[in-house]
């Protein structure tokens, strides 16, 4: 027996092709012992893209939750699933997918350990010590092995999940993100305040873009929770499908999922309708922890095309509402240099890879090595541009 297990001895471990088998409560109990807690990671959340359809064996998401138990008691757990493709990931592996392929090997399925469709940072390996969650990355290599899959993988972890998996000898992979953060002390007091914080020019043309959607007649409602009707939820699941539309892609989620997770977790959901002459044009939708302080941009969509409002609906408004709220972080998702000018400034991401194959992983791991050093320059650029004044030396 290694030190580790000796450490975290009699265990059990248990692979769930039905998040159902875990009893809520449990779930969401080692969930909310975590520090940065995320509603994402919620049992009603999880069975709600299982139970819709959107995550399921059928749309390439095959459920392979991973526990860890002691006496009856549930002391570890991971969302993970068999993976046939890559979408819905954001962290993106289609090249190496693309290089086992080439060489008449299977990539697919692979495991992850990850919330579909959610490229938002926080824990994924849930335990109360460092080293049950060394104990579910390796069983979570375990059950790729035995499955004889090509890779396991973990996205959009904590530091903590990353401590665990260095020392487990998995390969990390850096990224980037846009994250809004209030002043510390003082902060904000209003939108006038953040935007007197920035350089003059980034804050002439948010003010200019705020103009342009309030001349063009735009007024928002705001809704927060039980507020946001069914018809608000299906005219905002319309407008985010024609935003896949019009990128020609399909959207992941369903208005079932929607109206469930409205339903069973209506505290966490902040919707923006915005109306002209009364009539609603377009909705975004943010997912808000009251008791972090924390908000999410999540999705949006337009009936018809308004210069500047995707920028009012994702980002002013949001902005403007979590200051007058006291929140002390809105992140805005995956990508996008764009969000800097809006006062989001880049925020390292990670993630942690394992693969079974020698060769491979050996290549994986030099190709990390540069990409790593590429992203660290491009980090120190943006910091270069960030867009809010200057302290005096």
């Amino acid at each position: 027996m290694s030190d580790l297990e000796g450490e975290a001895a009699n265990y059990v471990i248990r692979v769930h092709a039905d998040l159902s088998d875990i009893d809520a409560s449990e779930w969401n109990a080692l969930l909310l012992a975590q520090p940065d807690r995320l509603p994402f990671l919620r049992h009603e959340f999880l069975r709600a893209l299982h139970e819709t359809g959107c995550a399921a064996p059928d749309s390439g998401w095959a459920p392979a939750f991973v526990t860890l138990w002691r006496e009856g008691r549930l002391d570890g757990a991971v969302a993970a699933y068999l993976k046939s493709h890559s979408y819905g990931e954001y962290v993106f592996d289609w090249a190496w997918a693309d290089a086992y392929r080439r060489h008449g090997l299977a990539y697919y399925p692979k495991l992850l350990a990850a919330v579909p469709f959610t490229p938002v940072p926080g824990p994924r390996l849930l335990a109360h010590r460092p080293a049950d969650r060394r104990l579910l990355l390796r069983a979570l290599r375990a059950l790729a092995v035995q499955s004889e899959l090509s890779s396991a993988h973990l996205l959009f972890g904590n530091d903590d999940d990353f401590q665990a998996a260095e020392a487990e000898g998995w390969m990390i992979r850096h990224g980037v993100q846009f994250h809004w953060r209030n002043r510390a002390e003082p902060p904000y007091a209003d939108f006038a305040d953040f935007l007197a914080a920035m350089q003059r020019e980034k804050r002439k043309k948010i003010q200019q873009e705020r103009r342009r959607v309030a001349e063009a007649g735009i007024e928002f409602d705001t809704l927060v929770g039980r507020e946001i009707s069914d018809a608000d939820w299906r005219f905002f699941h319309r407008c985010y499908t024609l935003t896949y539309q019009a990128h020609g892609g399909t959207p992941y989620l369903n208005l079932a999922f929607f109206q469930r997770v409205a339903a069973e977790l209506p505290e966490h959901w902040l919707m923006f309708i915005a109306r002209r002459e009364g009539r609603p044009i377009a909705a975004s939708l943010v997912a808000i922890d009251a008791s972090r302080g924390w908000a999410w941009g999540r999705y949006w969509g337009a009936t018809e095309p308004v210069p500047f409002l995707h920028f009012e609906a994702c980002y002013y408004q949001p902005l403007q509402w979590c200051i007058e709220q006291g929140y002390r972080c809105f992140e805005g998702g995956a990508q996008g240099e764009h969000k800097m000018a809006r006062g989001l400034t880049p925020t390292p991401t990670r993630s942690a890879h394992w693969l079974a194959h020698p060769q491979f992983a050996q290549a994986v791991e030099d190709f990390l090595a540069r990409e790593g050093r590429g992203i660290a320059a491009y980090l120190d650029e943006l910091r270069e541009h960030e867009p809010f004044k200057r302290a005096l030396p």
